[in-house]
């Protein structure tokens, strides 16, 4: 079985902000135990911010919000951060690869490529993957959020066959422990539905930068590439290996889908940052969702932000909901002009569909 399992900051690090050495320790144990049963691991990590913050003389009460000089602390916590790993995994005879992804390695096709071909050695040689976002230059991740979307994607990019999300509760619970005594484990799902995502909540910890409402945003990505996801605490003792068993109480099972999104479509809808909207008319919306035809201009009613040739756009309803996403064949200022014309209406060196079915994604 290929296993991602992925850490938290809060799970790691001590009130402060340094590293929890004791917890990586118990964490990357784990991991030996599963490589030792014959099972293939990729660490996600977060920490590297976190961690390299006390170096620079901040404390948890006065994190920086600039993302230079947040910037400036991953560049200093990460190695930090990656020494502690490579001694825990040594210790357990392992060794470690540092791999650092950044959202241009998912945008762009051939680097996409290029990690699962990397990844994919590394575990053939028996190396442990340790990957963290590469937040010294990617300004969209540490604008927006955590490594659970990230560790979504590397789990799709390895065809593994479980995701496990650590955190600090005991997975999903229908309500928050701090205010209801009655809050209970939701021990499985099999559709990540509205209600589910409101009982998530929002954000995560002054540490960490993600949140239930992340982790269940990665175990939905999780289920679209056909791998089940658990979402489980970090110090319950023997948690991998429960998660891999399907212990019963183990934390909160996201179930897979039957059928899988391909990776390039995979890619489309959550790899790929959206640079506008398109709203479409009830008839092209239909006939994108029941039918799996491409968009056409005749189709569209408005256009919102720019976007060049090739940029992702999300596609909205009548209602302003977004229901699917695309790479688009024209330009904002290009479709403008040409909203809700016939294809026979078109410039003769226009194309005829504004986003091909090949490049749409009708979203789960």
């Amino acid at each position: 079985m290929i296993v991602v399992a992925k850490i938290g900051t809060s799970s790691i690090t001590a009130a402060g902000g340094e590293i929890n050495a004791a917890a990586i320790t118990k964490f990357c144990g784990e991991v030996a135990a599963l490589r030792t049963n014959g099972h293939l691991v990729v660490i996600v990590t977060s920490g590297a911010i976190a961690s390299g913050l006390p170096a620079l003389g901040y404390t948890s009460g006065d994190r920086p919000r600039d993302a230079v000089t947040l910037q400036a602390a991953s560049a200093v916590g990460q190695t930090r951060l990656m020494r502690v790993y490579e001694s825990a995994l040594a210790d357990h005879g392992l060794v470690a690869g540092q791999i650092l992804l950044a959202p241009l390695d998912f945008m762009v096709r051939q680097q996409y490529l290029h990690a699962r071909a990397t990844l994919g050695r590394l575990l053939e040689i028996g190396v442990v993957p340790v990957v963290n976002e590469n937040d010294a230059i990617a300004d969209d991740e540490i604008r927006f959020g955590d490594n659970d979307r990230l560790a979504a994607l590397v789990a799709h990019l390895v065809a593994a066959d479980l995701l496990v999300l650590l955190t600090d509760t005991p997975g999903l619970l229908t309500a928050d422990p701090r205010l209801d005594s009655n809050a209970s484990l939701i021990e499985e799902i099999v559709e990540v539905d509205q209600s589910m995502e409101a009982m998530a909540g929002g954000t995560g910890s002054e540490r960490g930068s993600g949140g239930m409402a992340s982790k269940l945003a990665a175990a939905k990505i999780a289920a679209w590439s056909g791998v089940r996801a658990v979402i489980a605490q970090a110090s319950r003792d023997g948690v991998l290996e429960a998660a891999v068993q399907g212990a019963a109480g183990a934390g909160t099972v996201v179930l897979p889908k039957s059928s899988r999104l391909p990776a390039r479509k995979l890619w489309i809808a959550f790899a790929v940052g959206s640079s506008g909207t398109i709203v479409v008319d009830e008839g092209a919306r239909g006939a994108l969702v029941d039918r799996g035809v491409s968009l056409l201009a005749a189709g569209v009613h408005t256009v919102t932000g720019r976007f060049e040739v090739d940029d992702a756009v999300e596609i909205a309803g009548p209602d302003g909901r977004v229901f699917a996403k695309g790479l688009t064949r024209m330009s904002s200022l290009d479709l403008a002009t040409v909203a809700g014309k016939r294809t026979a209406d078109l410039p003769e060196a226009m194309p005829h569909e504004v986003v091909h079915r090949d490049d749409l994604v009708v979203l789960p």
